[in-house]
């Protein structure tokens, strides 16, 4: 299956929610923003939302400061 990913082409290998995606990237327990389609998805719901053919994802990793 082949997702937009922060606007570059990116193959799946098989299906996957938000969460193994996170994981397949290597991003688990870090502080992200994920856009699935221009709607940000909740974390709460990231294990629950599956991608499909096509769908854009943008992730933002957030960075403290001040």
């Amino acid at each position: 299956m082949q997702i937009q990913l922060n606007g570059d082409p990116f193959v799946l290998d098989r299906a996957m929610t938000l969460t193994d995606l996170i994981e397949h990237l290597g991003l688990s327990g870090k502080r992200l923003a994920i856009e699935l389609n221009l709607e940000i998805v909740p974390r709460s719901e990231h294990s629950q939302t599956f991608l499909a053919e096509g769908d854009r994802i943008e992730i933002v990793h957030a960075i403290g400061g001040g």
